[in-house]
């Protein structure tokens, strides 16, 4: 596991502890501020987590129950997965633009240590906000569900989605491609912790969970009845332009051997509080993957 990123973690812990509240600063921020706008001080944060307890509720989401979530409670299976659909895409009322969606993952993604960073995911490293671009050491758009799987593009939809949209250093985005997610692999030497091959790509320890959920967030939202493709993970590998990653199987031992963390958790809240008002129903409830699949 990235030694930093555990440092990152037992950080954001204490801080939490503290009473800084990250998902009650974020709830803060009005709807319209840009993503270069500062959270309040720590002065406000009683007033923060006042409101943080009528939206936000506690950290890993359960408050949502009887309220975002109350139409999935009990179900299983098919009911379950047709449920969440309807609720995470009825409520997406933020859709970006693929432009937008710079400035978005300079917020979810911002590193809680130096507010002019980012956190890219699977290098780990902390980059500037600024230095992103098409050069080999910027940081791009990393599309988790290769946007080539179902050849959907980056119309607004299913290629601008920020549940699966990530920083990433430039050559390493370029190394995963449009490969699936596998174990096993030759280590990728700009990124300590990945693995790659001819078609598949292995992510450092410390995103493994994270990498699952939002592929299994992609196959529940997009489900062919808006005009993209039927997204479905599937047990394979070298899916090509299929509308299927794989390994499905994989994916959900990442899920449970990874569970959400503060990092993931905060992202999730930004997201719904500031940007698309949807969440990752597998960040909320990481049980209900096996539930579904």
């Amino acid at each position: 596991m990235d030694n930093k990123r555990v440092t990152r973690r037992a950080r954001i812990a204490l801080a939490l502890a503290g009473g800084t509240a990250l998902t009650a600063v974020v709830a803060q921020i009005p709807a319209n501020a840009t993503a270069g706008q500062a959270a309040p001080h720590r002065a406000a944060a009683a007033s923060a987590a006042q409101h943080a307890s009528r939206s936000a509720g506690t950290a890993d989401g359960t408050s949502y129950d009887d309220t975002y979530y109350k139409d999935a409670e009990g179900k299983t299976g098919q009911a379950l997965k047709d449920a969440l659909h309807r609720i995470i895409s009825t409520t997406q009322t933020g859709k970006l633009t693929y432009d937008q969606v710079w400035d978005a993952l300079k917020e979810t993604d911002q590193d809680p240590d130096n507010s002019g960073n980012v956190i890219l995911l699977y290098t780990g490293r902390s980059q500037s906000k600024d230095a992103n671009g098409g050069n080999p050491d910027d940081w791009n758009r990393e599309h988790v569900w290769a946007k080539s799987h179902g050849d959907f593009g980056t119309d607004t939809g299913p290629g601008t989605d920020i549940h699966h949209l990530r920083p990433e250093d430039v050559s390493v985005n370029s190394i995963r491609g449009n490969k699936d997610f596998d174990n096993g692999g030759t280590k990728v030497d700009e990124a300590p912790g990945n693995f790659s091959d001819d078609d598949s790509f292995e992510p450092r320890d410390a995103v493994k969970g994270d990498v699952a959920r939002m592929i299994l967030y992609m196959a529940v939202r997009y489900d062919g009845g808006d005009g993209f493709p039927d997204l479905e993970p599937n047990d394979n590998v070298d899916n090509g332009t299929q509308p299927h990653i794989g390994r499905l199987s994989v994916l959900k031992k990442w899920s449970e051997q990874d569970p959400p963390d503060t990092f993931e958790k905060h992202r999730n809240q930004v997201i719904f509080d500031k940007y698309q008002h949807n969440r990752n129903p597998f960040i909320d409830h990481p049980e209900w993957v096996g539930k579904i699949w």
